[in-house]
């Protein structure tokens, strides 16, 4: 994850330094000559030098995660034809590249780069280039290339060498000076040579700025999910205060405080300096998450299904630590050294109480932190933000008893029901699990975990948790003799109740044609229409015949899959564009599909009204081949980082969900809209209702 961050920030500055200066000095340089071999074979031959520093790449190799393979392209000429692979030598080594975080062969100083080429007409030049990619122990070039012409029949020769510095594919201050070319695959976008996409639309990025129409949109979107992340955070740090990891220790350490100070002030400002410093402790774990991965690569994390389903495991082993068939702890040394310093006393000694605390209570604490982090990951500051959240709801009882010693009398006694709130927690985590297993399945398309057996699993893990607290489930660390207090019979009948309610997920929408999503359980579930047993709504052979990426989305609305399909047949039919920028695991696209796309008047205006264009961000489908990004120099090669480079490049966010209205000249009418936890689906109405109408003003 860190060398994902990294080389894309290396991209990022190579980008920024070519629209700066111009061209830019590259670190190789070729002399590429031909040497006869036989009257019909020819041999081209590349000789790289290497400045001090960098690293050139075998050619001989790729790397799903890696850089760029050196290579010879030979382009099609007639009488030619290339005969085998290229053949390299130098001192390459295979080693480990913490950059790239894999197994990486590459050369330095200097190498040499061969292609035999068979030849038939000696008056016929041979016409290439060749291609490579240097990196350093701090960025990376982007791929660049030197084109060469070469005739047989003039015997050993060289390329006339270019006083110009080598084109870098994609890079130049002026973007008019390429030759862009067409190609039938991307429509929408422009080619530099044959893999540097540039997909920005001048219409699309001046209406952007100054939409043609006011519909009352303001972008609140990422204030509110940082609220939302402290609120949950906040949430995770009082069901933390409930585990027997955290509970026995509010009166232990308040009245160490208080009988430990020479008066009442001294251990109200020593609680305090507690509860900052626990405070403190668990904000810089989430900086030091940030810093060290980068905010790409923990976005990365909620889309990868590498990391999910590794989430899905690490769930589930901490679900069973919880139901007590075994502990999982920090190495006892970490805690000792801690606990040595909390002995000295003064302010360092409570910092490192505070310190001893976060690791003794690590057993109990880990999983609902690896949950809120995970959750939180989408966003740059997300894992502070959730910390912060989660440690002051973990303080402020130290502080709050530290002042008020007196309410100490008032809490409940340390007992059997800390361990129930435990294996509470461990089906709660067993659930949640699911989630991360069901983000690896919608991107990777396995069709393993549909919305039928998601549901089923919850409703028999809640159906199990309403067991366990009625006393007909034992774990470990129960009591032989299960007391039902007055709580307990409450939590029974909640959870019992959520058992229903999540039963009813099974009802059938008549007009939808897909299952009723319980509200609560929006951006959890799968989609509706992502199931086994209720076949999506038929399309329009003929328009799928003309337009592969036509289907059923959310809801079964018709919808198209593919930009450039979805505006041609918008120009066809004549009605304006709804671009629906999404993910198979996100969470707030669910949300918006489920309580506002699900009613009647809004899914009439997008199903029959306009035309809409659902676009998956995070969609891991392969593309036919890899390309590179004329914006941002980083590597396309999947349909989800095609759709996410077009929304950062014409919208200059990667935040989903995004809903973008406009007409068919590509203008955006009203300005784009992202989700609002509070929006009402009157208000969406309103919003979609004032973009049809005013992009159909503009069609006339």
């Amino acid at each position: 994850m860190k060398s994902i961050a990294r080389t894309l920030c290396g991209m990022l500055l190579v980008c920024i330094s070519h629209f700066t200066y111009g061209q830019v000095d590259n670190p190789v340089s070729w002399k590429i000559s031909l040497n006869p071999l036989s009257e019909t074979e020819y041999e081209i031959v590349c000789d790289a030098t290497i400045e001090d520093g960098w690293k050139l790449y075998s050619s001989n190799e790729t790397w799903d995660d890696g850089p760029v393979p050196t290579s010879i392209t030979v382009e099609s000429t007639d009488g030619h034809a290339i005969k085998g692979s290229v053949t390299e030598s130098g001192k390459f080594d295979k080693v480990f590249d913490p950059f790239f975080n894999s197994e990486i062969t590459s050369v330095k100083k200097k190498a040499q780069f061969r292609q035999v080429v068979s030849v038939k007409d000696l008056d016929n030049p041979i016409k290439g280039f060749v291609s490579w990619m240097v990196c350093n122990d701090e960025t990376c070039k982007p791929p660049t290339d030197k084109e060469f012409s070469l005739t047989p029949g003039q015997g050993a020769q060289s390329a006339k060498e270019d006083k110009k510095e080598p084109i870098s594919r994609g890079f130049t201050q002026d973007p008019e000076v390429l030759t862009w070319e067409y190609h039938p695959d991307h429509p929408h976008a422009r080619f530099d040579g044959d893999k540097t996409i540039s997909q920005g639309i001048p219409n699309m990025q001046k209406t952007y700025v100054e939409p043609l129409a006011d519909c009352g949109e303001e972008n609140l979107g990422g204030k509110k999910n940082l609220l939302l992340t402290f609120i949950g955070g906040f949430a995770g740090g009082l069901i933390a205060l409930l585990t027997p990891c955290v509970f026995p220790m509010i009166p232990l350490t308040v009245s160490f405080f208080t009988k430990g100070s020479k008066d009442r002030a001294s251990g109200i400002k020593n609680g305090l300096i507690y509860g900052l410093s626990i405070i403190g402790i668990y904000v810089a774990i989430g900086l030091i998450i940030t810093a060290f991965f980068g905010a790409t690569a923990l976005q990365a994390l909620s889309t990868s299904w590498i990391a999910n389903t590794l989430f899905f495991v690490l769930f589930v082993i901490f679900a069973f630590s919880f139901f007590g068939f075994y502990e999982i702890t920090l190495p006892s040394s970490w805690t000792t050294k801690s606990d040595s310093m909390a002995s000295k006393g003064g302010l360092i000694g409570i910092f490192f109480m505070a310190f001893t605390l976060a690791l003794v209570s690590f057993s109990c604490t880990g999983p609902i932190i690896g949950t809120a982090l995970v959750q939180s990951a989408t966003s740059k500051i997300g894992p502070a933000v959730v910390m912060l959240g989660f440690s002051t709801a973990l303080a402020l009882p130290f502080g709050l008893f530290a002042a008020f010693p007196g309410w100490l009398n008032s809490l409940p006694r340390s007992g059997g029901w800390m361990n129930s709130v435990k294996v509470v927690l461990g089906f709660v985590e067993l659930a949640l699990a699911l989630k991360f297993l069901s983000v690896a399945d919608l991107t990777s398309h396995w069709g393993l975990l549909k919305y039928e057996l998601f549901l089923g699993l919850w409703v028999i893990i809640f159906a199990a948790t309403t067991a366990y607290l009625l006393g007909f489930i034992k774990f470990p660390h129960d009591s032989p003799k299960v007391k039902m207090s007055p709580t307990r019979w409450i939590f029974a009948a909640l959870f019992a109740a959520f058992t229903v309610y999540l039963a009813l997920g099974f009802s059938v929408n008549k007009r939808t044609g897909n299952y009723n999503t319980p509200k609560l359980m929006s951006g959890l579930l799968p989609p509706a229409n992502y199931n086994w047993f209720l076949p999506p709504g038929k399309v329009n052979e003929t328009i799928k015949a003309q337009y592969p990426s036509y289907s059923k989305c959310a809801n079964n609305i018709n919808c198209f899959k593919d930009y450039s399909e979805g505006l041609a047949y918008a120009k066809e039919v004549n009605k304006p564009v709804f671009i629906d920028f999404t993910g198979h695991g996100c969470v707030n696209c669910r949300k918006v599909e489920d309580s506002h796309w699900i009613q009647p008047q809004v899914w009439q205006k997008l199903n029959d009204d306009m035309v809409l264009i659902s676009l998956y961000t995070d969609d891991r489908k392969k593309l036919k081949k890899r390309l590179v990004s004329k914006n941002t120099g980083t590597k396309i090669r999947n349909e989800g980082n095609l759709w996410a480079e077009f929304q950062i490049e014409n919208f200059d966010q990667n935040s989903q969900p995004l809903y973008v209205i406009m007409n068919t000249d590509e203008e955006v009418i009203a300005s784009p809209k992202s989700y609002e936890a509070d929006e009402s689906w009157e208000e969406y109405l309103a919003y979609v209702k004032c973009g049809y109408d005013n992009a159909r003003q503009t069609m006339r």
